[in-house]
């Protein structure tokens, strides 16, 4: 049986292609640049999460959003989350510096029609093994800058940013807008987990 146009070329794309692909070490698979290689240090297995700071005056708020970057830690990433802090491989600190409501549009009788929260946190993960600053861009300072014998000073923290709108007329509130910003904000927080690329 003669084999289609189309189907040679597939094979014969394959057979060039293949030799391409290869295993890396760990047994790892890449290929085009993709590879199976987790998001995630393999070294860090354990992660120390105290409670959040909250510099706003909205109370309560630092318990839902630590309680919800701890799940999102558990539930996305190989890390383990930990209460022992000297038992931890790192540490994630956490402070919120700002909350935010602004009025997008009222009604006819002047009430609020559609409202927006935005919810600033300040991040810093710190390795305890080393005490490197994981979280944020690794820039050294530039030559001169730094006097020798004196330690150059940490990172600024990572600045993270969420924003939630609610409309009371059709049933939500500010504890919807406060749950929506704290869900978005524990994602974007383990997002900053990641090996760069």
């Amino acid at each position: 049986m003669e084999l289609s146009r189309t189907m040679r070329r597939l094979i014969v794309m394959l057979a060039v292609m293949l030799p391409l692909a290869g295993c890396e070490s760990g047994g790892h698979f890449s290929m085009f640049g993709y590879t199976t290689r987790p998001n995630y240090d393999p070294c860090i297995k354990t992660v120390y999460v105290p409670i959040f700071q909250n510099k706003t005056f909205v109370r309560g708020l630092e318990f839902d959003l630590t309680r919800s970057v701890i799940r999102t830690i558990e539930e996305k990433t190989p890390f383990k989350v930990v209460s022992d802090r000297d038992k931890a491989d790192t540490e994630l600190l956490g402070t919120i510096v700002a909350f935010n409501k602004n009025i997008l549009n009222r009604n006819q009788l002047n009430e609020q029609r559609e409202t927006e929260t935005v919810l600033t946190v300040a991040v810093v993960w710190k390795d305890m093994r080393t005490g490197d600053t994981l979280s944020g861009p690794k820039v050294s300072p530039p030559p001169g800058a730094v006097e020798p014998g004196v330690a150059p000073p940490p990172p600024p923290p990572v600045m993270v940013t969420s924003t939630a709108s609610f409309i009371p007329e059709v049933g939500q509130s500010i504890t919807t807008a406060k749950q929506v910003n704290t869900n978005k904000l524990a994602t974007q927080i383990v997002a900053l987990m990641e090996k760069p690329w």
